[in-house]
Order: C-alpha cells, then structure tokens, then sequence
C-alpha cells in the first residue's frame, strides 16, 4: 500500500464500510431499541440529568453514552442512521487513536497504517461500529485514557505532560459518565505498576492530581444533579452495576475464568495468525518501556475481567488496541525483513474458514435450509463469502504485496453481511421495521400495549411515545416498576381484559407482541379478537378499535 495512498484508502474503507450501512437494517431487539428510545426520550422530555426507559427510571448506566445517542437524533433525525452515528464515530476515533498512539511508539509511517488497518479490520470492532449500543463509546474513552497516559509518560516538556494528564482526566470521566467506575480503575491498573517498575512514582503523584481534579471537575456537575433528582441511583447503580455483577454470588453473566482466552483469539480474526508471534515478540521485548506498558495494557485488565465472576464478550473490548499494536508491529518487521511464512499462514487460515463457511451453507441449503425464496439475500452471502475467501486468496499467493488484503474481506463481510441476513431472523430481531409498516395505524391508537421489552421500545422509538403498557413482562425495568407512579404501566395476565376495556373507551389501542411460545399464544387470546391482525415472524400487531360508548 503506497504512503501516500494510504490514509485516503482508510477514509474512504471507513466511509464505505462503517457509514454507508447504518441504515441499511432495523434496530436489534434489545441493545438498540433500548438504546434508541432512551436518547430520544431525553429530547422529547428535556430531561439530560436521570435516565428513563419508556417514562420509567433506568439508572443501570450513567448519562453520556444516551447523550451521544440524542445528540445523534438530533443532527440526523429519529432514524437508524441518527441511532448508530455515535457508535460509527466512536469506533472511527479509536482507528485514529490507534494511528497516533503507533506513530508515537516507533515514528514509522508504515506501522502507523498498519495499526489503524488492523484495527479498523477487525470483523468484532467493525460489527459493533455499526450497532447502536454503547460499547464503542466505553471502548473509545478508555483507549483515550490509555494513548493520554503514555503520552503522558513519553512527553520531553511540561507543556505536554500537562495536556496529556489533563486529557487522561477528561477520558476518564468522560468513560465513568458511558458505563461508570471502569474507566477510573483500568488506567490506574496500568499507570501504578508502570510508574513503580519505570520507577517513576513520584511523577504520578505531581501530575496525577490533575487528571483527577479534571475528571472530578467534568462529572461532578452530573453527578450532584442525577442525586438531587433522583436520590437513590447512586446507590442501585454502584451496588446493582458494580458490586453484583463483578463480584457478588448471583453476578450476572457468570462464566469461568478462562472466558476470554479463546475470545481473544477469535476477536482477533482476520489477523489471528500473527498473534502467537506478536505475544513472543512482546515478551521477548518486555524490558523495553513502550512494549512493556502496551503489555501492561492487554494483561491486567484482561486478568481483571477474568478474575471479575459477571462477564460478557464486550467487556474485553479495550484490550484490542494493545494488541493490534503488536500484531502489527510484528507484521510491518516481518514485511521489512522479507518473511512472509507468517502471511500465508494467515491467508490460508482464513480461507479454510472461508470455504468451510461455504460448504455449510451450501450443505444446510441442501438439507434444512436457512432461506428459503430468499434469493437476494442468498447472493449477497455469497458475495460475502466469495470475498472472503479471494481476498485471503491474495494474501496466501502475494503474501507481500497483498499483506492487507485480508481487511477488505472482513470490510465486506461487516458492510454487506446485515442486509443478507435470512428473513427469519431479521422479523424476529428487528421489529421496528414492522412497526413502521403499520405506523399510519398504530399512531392512531390511544394506548399501546406490548409483552416484549424490546417489541415495545421499538414501538415507542417509532412513535416517539415512551407510555407503552408492558404485558406480562419485566426484565430490566423491575426497578422502574416499582415505584408507586410506575405501577400503571405494568398488566398482568389476571387484569388485561380489565385494563383493555378502559384503555378501548378513549379510542383504538395498538399492540405489539412477540409470540415465542405457548404462553404467549395464550397470551394473545386473552386479548379481543377483533380488529386488525398482522403477523410477520413471530411478531404479531392487533389494532383494537375503539369500544363503542
């Protein structure tokens, strides 16, 4: 790849791969629509202080991330683009960051390029650059903490010390203000053992204060006012959020400790042939400070969210940088060095995955097959994979002139791959694009009613109105409901018919519902049958009409 291409080259990758697709799909039940209608809900209520999900407090996050988000619907409108914006950009900062922080380690313009390449290619991070959830914004913050912090540390003048301490402080509370304390314990689970080993400490504590009274000075503001409006959510969100799920008996998402090592390397894809040898060059080169801290930075948070009992793929997010930086410094010094043994591993792993994902296509379209009269989207899996498996082509045959080609394969599997995705699992993972089929309709109605969490902040996204009825569901607004204001707004099984003919007196209810089972099908013939029945997937919407007076 020629210097002086290069960086257009990227621009142009991201705006193909990352922005031109976040319309392209409806959003997937439940990150995004939870994600959607609690941002727009803010707009609609001018409310930026407390969160509330669907007019009901929802305190297991803190505020920024939802104010990407609206500040996302605000510029672009209530549309899927305006959603994933945030996430794009996130994610498109952490590529920069990725380009910087490499210019730093080793001023080589080629390792420079091949860091955000690498990074920008990974299949995990570009997927989640274009989900509107709020991962890439957390991962973003903290990977600003840690490129602050080693600029930090390599700055020759005050001047630069300063700014770089002072932005680690503005990461760090930017980061607690997405997802909470995390992004105030990894960079010091970095810094202090590395100041101590550098034996540096003293430096930490003359420039350290000030990434602490920046951060203080930044979220304290928020943090006053989400106390005095709503007194209790410092308490569930430490306890519930903190606590619990990193440590108590009942953590949500256990796993074992070993959780992560195998997604590590599958997160890693298409480059994972180069990880072995990144780590033992690492390793061998662990004495030098720059490999040293980038070591620092991958293990001990990876130990910590091991060690932690909740767990989640997402969780190891920040960890990636670090070792795309020594996969890719491993993979320029190879390409100077003229070995290629590592590329062609690396093309010929991925293209045994690219074929042996074909034939099981091709084998369960044979005998119990996932589309059917899907013909469209059958072809775009097929170009998807056909993709795949020539860019990689191209690395095993041109292992040095065509070292990058496997970016353009993943690029093309995250771009094109939701809109080939079979209809099946589309109606039943993205029902606001059913909803918007019947909006006319379901905008008349007078109330609305849903079983399904995800099903109703669809609805409540796409009408922009958060007051949806839950039917004999819970989950994640236990807390809400259980205020006294809230208890309208959940229907058991016992009072529907009840709840359903006051709501008919003030005119035609909509309903959606998501109908997985037998207690759902039950659910739904307690409901009147007359009306308007549509059904798609396993989603179902009745407009009830008005009860006559």
């Amino acid at each position: 790849m020629s210097k002086r291409w290069a960086l257009p080259l990227l621009l142009i990758a991201f705006a193909l791969a990352y922005l031109a697709p976040l319309g392209t799909h409806g959003l997937w039940i439940p990150d995004e629509t939870r994600y959607a209608q609690i941002s727009q809900e803010m707009l609609l209520s001018g409310n930026w202080v407390a969160p509330h999900f669907m007019g009901l407090r929802y305190f297991e996050k803190p505020v920024a991330g939802y104010w990407m988000f609206a500040i996302g619907q605000a510029v672009f409108g209530d549309n899927l683009f305006g959603v994933r914006i945030a996430s794009a950009l996130a994610t498109g900062l952490s590529i920069v960051l990725a380009y910087l922080i490499a210019r730093r380690l080793w001023n080589d313009p080629r390792k420079s390029i091949a860091s955000a390449l690498l990074y920008m290619s990974l299949a995990v991070v570009a997927a989640l650059g274009g989900y509107g959830n709020l991962d890439p914004q957390f991962t973003f913050w903290v990977n600003l903490s840690f490129v602050a912090l080693w600029f930090a540390l390599d700055s020759r003048t005050r001047g630069g010390r300063l700014i770089s301490w002072a932005v680690l402080g503005l990461a760090c509370a930017m980061g607690f203000m997405t997802k909470g304390f995390l992004a105030w314990l990894l960079p010091v689970l970095i810094a202090l053992p590395y100041m101590i080993w550098q034996k540096r400490w003293r430096e930490l504590l003359v420039y350290g204060p000030l990434a602490v009274a920046v951060a203080v000075v930044i979220s304290l503001p928020w943090a006053l006012a989400v106390h005095a409006q709503e007194p209790d959510y410092w308490r569930f969100f430490f306890w519930h959020e903190h606590i619990r799920r990193f440590a108590g008996d009942d953590a949500q998402h256990a796993s074992p400790w070993w959780f992560y090592l195998p997604l590590l390397v599958a997160f890693s894809l298409p480059w994972v042939a180069f990880l072995p040898t990144a780590l033992k060059q690492a390793w061998d080169k662990r004495r030098q400070g720059s490999t040293g801290f980038l070591l620092l930075w991958l293990v001990l948070p990876l130990a910590f969210f091991s060690l932690s009992k909740g767990k989640l793929p997402a969780y190891i997010l920040p960890c990636l940088l670090p070792l795309v930086l020594l996969m890719a410094n491993t993979l320029v010094d190879r390409l100077n060095q003229g070995q290629t043994r590592l590329f062609k591993v690396n093309g010929g792993l991925n293209l045994a995955i690219g074929l042996l994902t074909l034939l099981a296509i091709v084998y369960l379209q044979l005998k119990k097959p996932v589309y059917v009269d899907e013909l469209g989207s059958l072809v775009l899996v097929f170009i998807v994979i056909m993709g795949w498996i020539l860019a990689n082509l191209m690395q095993l045959v041109r292992p040095r002139s065509a070292w990058a080609a496997p970016a353009i394969g993943s690029l093309l599997l995250v771009a094109i791959l939701p809109a080939a995705l079979p209809h099946a699992t589309v109606y039943n993972k993205t029902p606001d694009q059913f909803v918007l089929e019947h909006l006319d309709e379901l905008s008349q109605a007078k109330s609305l009613l849903s079983n399904d969490l995800g099903a109703a902040s669809a609805l409540a996204w796409r009408l922009q109105r958060p007051q949806v009825a839950l039917y004999n569901t819970i989950g994640e607004v236990k807390y809400g409901l259980s205020y006294p204001d809230a208890a309208a707004r959940r229907v058991d099984t016992e009072h529907v018919q009840q709840w359903m003919s006051e709501a008919r007196k003030s005119g035609p209810v909509g309903v959606v519902m998501r109908v997985k089972g037998d207690d759902e099908v039950r659910e739904v013939e307690l409901l009147p049958n007359e009306g308007k029945r549509y059904e798609r997937g396993n989603m179902v919407i009745l407009i009830i009409p008005q009860s006559a007076p």
